[in-house]
C-alpha cells in the first residue's frame, strides 16, 4: 500500500465533513487526514449542527443535496451563530447556481463533483489561511508491480490519484477510451485498499445479456425464472468484504439502473425472486468508455446514479497522449510473448512511436504478440508489424515525423487560445476543449517546460503555429 509524505501537520485544525453519502465522507476523511488535518464527520445536517454547538471546528465542508436538511439550510443556520466559520460546499453540476447563490450567504467557495483532490486541498488551505505550502504527494518510493509501466507524467498522475482514493471506501468512476488500462487502475485501487485481502469481482455489463445481468449481479432463488433450477449467489455477495468492478456501466438498462441505484444509496439488494433484503458489503468501482454526462443528457443514464457513482473520477488518457509509455510497454509485452527478449529495429521503434494507437494499450499488446510470433525470437522488423502500424513509419506516408510535430504545434496553439478566451480559468478551458481538467493541467505544465506562457502575464497569441514542417 502506498504511503504519503506528510510535509506538514495541522493537529489544531479541525475540519467537519458533512455528507449523507458514506463513500463521500470516507474519501474526504481519508484524504484530508493524510494531509495532517484533524477530521470530524457528520452524516446529516442535524448531526453537523449538534457538533458545531458542542465542539470547536476550524472549517466545515458540506454536501448541498442531503435528506431532511440540505447543505444550504445548514449554512444559513451556521451563519446565525458562527459568522466567521469557513464553509466549503460540494455540489453536483446541476446545483452550481444554488452554490453560487450560497456564496452570498457566506460560503467561502464551492467544488463541483467529481471532486478534484488537488483543488480541494488548495480550497481548504485558502479558506483557513494556510499559505506557502507545497501539496503532499504519494511517496516517491511507491512500488508498482513489475508489469506496470508509468514513464509518462500523465500515467504517474493516474496512479497517484488511485493511491489517494484507495484507502477510502468511496466509489470511483474510471473513464477513458477502450483499451487504455482502466481495469489495471481498478486492480491497483483494490490492491492498495484495506479490502485487499477480500475478493475483486469483475462484471462486464456489455458482455452479459440484459435478461441475465440482474441475476449475475444480485443472484436468484430457485424457480425465480425459467431455467433457475438452483439458488445462485450473485457477484455482490461474492465480493463481500472486497471490491466489485462494473465495467461498461453505461450499457446497463434503465430498469436495472434503478435497482442498482438502491445499492449505492442504502447498500441493500434483493436476489431475483426473493423479498428478503440483503446487505451489500462490497466497494463499488465503475468503468466506462462513454461520456456519461452526455448519456444523462440524452436520457440513457440516470442522473442520480451518475452522481452516486461519480464521487471521484479517474480519467485514464489514451496512449497517444502518453507516448513515453509506448516503447516500455512494447518491450514488456514482447518479453512476455518471447523467451528470447527480442530487439526492435530502429525503423520499428519509429513506427511504434509515430502510430496513433486508436486501440490503445490493448492494440499495442496484440501487435507485440503478432510481431514476436512472426519474428520467431529474432530482431523485430517493420514487416512483422500489422500493415497499419508499418505505414506510420517515416517515409511510408509522407513526412510522418514532420506531420507529428506540426500536429503538436496546432494542438498547443488551440489550447493556449482557449485558455486566453476563458480568462485563464483551467476548469472552463478544459470544459471548452472537451478534456479533463487534470489532462489540461499536465499539458500546460509541458508547455511551460518548453518555454510557452500559461498565465495572463504573457499573451499566448504571440506564439503562432510555425509555417515550417
Amino acid at each position: 500500500m502506498p504511503t504519503h509524505k506528510d510535509l506538514n501537520t495541522y493537529p489544531d485544525t479541525r475540519i467537519l465533513v458533512v455528507d449523507d453519502d458514506a463513500g463521500q465522507r470516507s474519501l474526504l476523511e481519508s484524504f484530508l487526514s493524510s494531509q495532517g488535518f484533524t477530521l470530524l464527520t457528520a452524516s446529516s445536517g442535524e448531526e453537523a449542527l449538534a457538533i458545531l454547538d458542542s465542539q470547536t471546528v476550524s472549517m466545515m465542508i458540506s454536501d448541498v443535496r442531503m435528506s431532511r436538511i440540505s447543505g444550504l439550510e445548514v449554512l444559513r443556520k451556521v451563519r446565525e451563530k458562527r459568522l466567521r466559520l469557513p464553509v466549503l460546499l460540494v455540489t453536483a453540476y446541476a446545483d452550481v447556481r444554488d452554490a453560487v447563490n450560497a456564496m452570498k450567504d457566506g460560503a467561502a467557495n464551492y467544488l463541483e463533483k467529481p471532486i478534484d483532490l488537488d483543488e480541494l486541498l488548495v480550497s481548504v488551505r485558502e479558506a483557513i489561511g494556510i499559505r506557502e505550502l507545497t501539496p503532499a504527494h504519494v511517496s516517491e518510493e511507491l512500488k508498482l508491480p513489475s508489469q506496470i509501466v508509468a514513464e509518462s507524467p500523465l500515467t504517474r498522475e493516474v496512479f497517484r490519484q488511485a493511491a489517494l482514493v484507495a484507502p477510502s471506501e468511496t466509489r470511483v468512476l474510471l473513464t477513458g477510451e477502450s483499451g487504455v488500462g482502466k481495469e489495471v487502475v481498478a486492480d491497483l485501487i483494490h490492491t492498495w485498499s484495506p479490502r485487499a485481502r477480500g475478493p475483486l469481482a469483475k462484471v462486464n455489463c456489455a458482455a452479459i445479456p440484459e435478461s441475465l445481468l440482474e441475476s449475475e449481479l444480485f443472484g436468484h432463488e430457485k424457480g425465480a425464472f425459467t431455467g433457475a433450477v438452483a439458488q445462485r449467489i450473485g457477484r455482490f455477495e461474492e465480493a463481500g468484504g472486497g471490491t466489485i468492478l462494473l465495467d461498461e456501466i453505461s450499457e446497463m438498462s434503465p430498469a436495472l439502473q434503478a435497482k442498482f441505484l438502491r445499492v449505492t444509496q442504502d447498500g441493500t439488494f434483493r436476489r431475483v425472486g426473493s423479498n428478503r433484503e440483503r446487505q451489500a458489503n462490497a466497494r463499488i468501482l465503475a468503468a466506462t468508455n462513454r461520456n456519461l454526462e452526455r448519456e444523462v443528457e440524452k436520457g440513457r443514464f440516470r442522473e442520480d446514479l451518475f452522481f452516486r457513482l461519480n464521487v471521484v473520477e479517474i480519467y485514464v488518457p489514451p496512449l497517444r497522449e502518453r507516448r513515453e509509455d509506448i516503447l516500455p510497454l512494447a518491450n514488456l509485452f514482447a518479453s512476455q510473448f518471447s523467451r528470447n527478449s527480442p530487439r526492435f529495429s530502429p525503423s520499428v521503434t519509429s513506427c511504434l512511436e509515430l502510430y496513433e494507437w486508436p486501440g490503445n494499450v490493448r492494440e499495442l499488446r496484440n501487435a507485440m504478440e503478432r510481431a514476436t510470433l512472426m519474428a520467431r525470437g529474432g530482431v523485430i522488423l517493420p514487416e512483422h508489424l500489422p500493415k497499419r502500424i508499418q505505414q506510420a513509419g517515416p517515409g511510408m506516408d509522407g513526412d510522418s515525423a514532420g506531420s507529428g510535430k506540426r500536429w503538436e504545434e496546432i494542438e498547443r496553439a488551440a489550447i493556449l487560445q482557449a485558455l486566453r478566451e476563458n480568462n485563464y480559468n483551467r476548469t472552463e478551458t478544459a470544459r471548452a476543449l472537451g478534456i479533463s481538467r487534470r489532462a489540461l493541467i499536465y499539458k500546460l505544465r509541458r508547455f511551460a517546460d518548453q518555454g510557452f506562457p500559461i498565465d495572463s502575464n504573457t499573451d499566448p497569441r504571440t506564439f503562432q503555429v510555425s509555417s515550417g514542417p
